[in-house]
């Protein structure tokens, strides 16, 4: 019962938190010195057809009258149609949401995956030489450009050893949609050569995304391992003759994990709404991708599209994150 009002009061808090994502971003949008309508009347219409296309659409009427109107068309479930596709936001967001999110999974799961481990090896070997190789591991990963490490890695791995593709999603005619997942469509196809060559294209961007994440994962981990190897139930469990591998990957690990999994949790989340740089430089034809065209082309509903959609994944994901923490420490709510 305690983790079904948690799950309300979550739902009921990312209402007013959303719409007000909508309406600073709407503003700022508009402020923008770039004029849409100009660009998709082109270059040879006149001045009055320019004021009739922007009347037709709306966009001549005071902004409060149109944000008012956009909150009207959210709540019928409409995200508006985008001035340069002319196919409705929500269409466009759709097709493109499976791409991002399996390249959001796979570079979550180098970070765990790698992440934790290497966090708590730093812990065991507290200020030693691999403790301080892996912190300055951590410190780079944060501290690096995303778009800077994905020009280098596809310089080196892509044009200098050709070892792995340069750009897109695959190389050649793209597997029966069935999930719109690549690697579960080509898996379920039954065809091994487009499965390795939807990993091979997966590799560069996946890990350049999941870089700073693994970074913020082995420090996390890292420090709660430290902290959980001084409490008392450790210091009894070695007396007790436990092997101390058991006692480190089953008791402290779990004890350690909770401000891990809280990272973890927000980590997806801005992952998954934060794909616009390596969608971009390694033109991966996802959400991300879209969002950085819709700002070029100063696609009004396209924008908010993609503005909402980050909005809604950073409720669900704290809202995940919250039951993760009721899960694993029900003294924290009180589950």
């Amino acid at each position: 019962m305690r983790i079904l009002a948690l799950i309300l009061q979550r739902i009921a808090w990312l209402v007013p938190t959303l719409a007000g994502l909508v309406a600073v971003v709407f503003f700022i949008s508009r402020v923008i010195p770039a004029d849409p309508v100009a660009k998709l009347a082109g270059e040879t219409a006149s001045r009055a057809q320019i004021e009739l296309l922007r009347e037709k659409l709306g966009l001549d009427r005071p902004l409060l009258v149109q944000l008012v109107d956009y909150y009207r068309q959210l709540l019928s479930g409409d995200l508006g149609t985008s001035l340069f596709t002319t196919r409705p936001v929500w269409d466009d967001l759709y097709a493109r949401l499976p791409a991002t999110i399996e390249l959001t999974i796979v570079a979550m799961m180098i970070a765990v995956v790698i992440g934790i481990p290497l966090g708590v090896v730093s812990a065991l070997y507290r200020n030693t030489i691999i403790d301080h190789v892996l912190r300055i591991i951590t410190v780079a990963g944060l501290a690096v450009a995303s778009f800077w490490l994905a020009l280098v890695l596809q310089l080196y791995f892509a044009m200098d050893l050709g070892w792995l593709p340069l750009q897109a999603r695959i190389t050649g005619f793209p597997p029966p949609s069935i999930t719109g997942f690549y690697i579960v469509d080509t898996l379920v196809e039954g065809n091994f050569t487009r499965f390795r060559n939807v990993v091979a294209h997966l590799t560069l961007p996946a890990f350049t995304l999941a870089f700073p994440a693994l970074a913020t994962v082995v420090r996390f981990t890292r420090a709660g391992v430290l902290e959980t190897l001084q409490k008392n139930f450790v210091v009894y469990q070695r007396a007790m003759g436990i092997p101390s591998g058991l006692i480190v990957w089953k008791y402290v690990l779990r004890n350690s994990l909770i401000s891990t999994v809280t990272q973890i949790g927000l980590l997806f989340g801005i992952l998954l709404a934060g794909t616009v740089v390596i969608e971009t430089v390694f033109q991966w034809p996802g959400i991300g991708a879209y969002a950085f065209e819709a700002i070029l082309q100063s696609d009004y509903a396209a924008v908010m599209g993609f503005t909402v959609y980050a909005g809604v994944v950073f409720g669900i994901v704290n809202l995940v994150v919250d039951i993760g923490h009721a899960i694993l420490d029900p003294r924290g709510t009180g589950a």
